[in-house]
């Protein structure tokens, strides 16, 4: 059973996310380059939360910010929560085991890599089933490939930034 630390931990964090990716309905950035300041925020508090509160808590995190995402109309259809689910998850797990067998470095670069190529592959299966205009299938093909790459890294350094002032 989770402690009173935890949950508490948990709730933060899921706050703190939501309100970063919620920047985007506040803040007139250009959507391009939203996505790479919210994504390494967002991916900082995922790491943030597996590393501190525990698994589980990334987990329910991981599993909570496409939902919203899907809210805030950044995915388009429902399916794609899935895939973006699956990608974060991939991110935590990833970066738990390679980070306490290989190091922090190690970790963060299998997980940026991890989740970046599952995401990209997930959604070109994706689009191939279903019949969207092609200049949005471009668009959230670009945004799901080589920029889920650095904003799993950026974020995974912010994160070791947090980590190291966290008790």
């Amino acid at each position: 059973m989770p402690n009173n630390r935890i949950i508490t931990r948990t709730a933060l964090l899921l706050a703190l996310t939501l309100l970063f990716q919620s920047l985007r309905l506040f803040i007139p950035i250009p959507p391009f380059l939203s996505s790479f300041i919210i994504g390494s925020l967002v991916n900082a508090c995922l790491l943030v939360a597996a590393e501190k509160a525990g698994f589980w808590s990334g987990f329910f995190i991981a599993m909570i910010v496409p939902i919203a995402a899907y809210f805030q109309m950044m995915l388009p259809i429902p399916v794609f929560i899935i895939p973006v689910a699956l990608g974060n998850l991939a991110y935590i797990c990833l970066f738990l085991f390679a980070g306490k067998w290989w190091g922090r470095l190690t970790g963060i670069t299998l997980a940026a890599l991890g989740k970046a190529g599952l995401v990209y592959a997930a959604f070109t299966w994706l689009l191939s089933f279903i019949a969207i205009p092609t200049k949005i299938a471009a668009g959230i093909m670009l945004a799901m490939s080589w920029p889920q790459l650095v904003t799993g890294v950026v974020g995974g350094l912010l994160a070791s930034i947090v980590v190291k002032r966290i008790q």
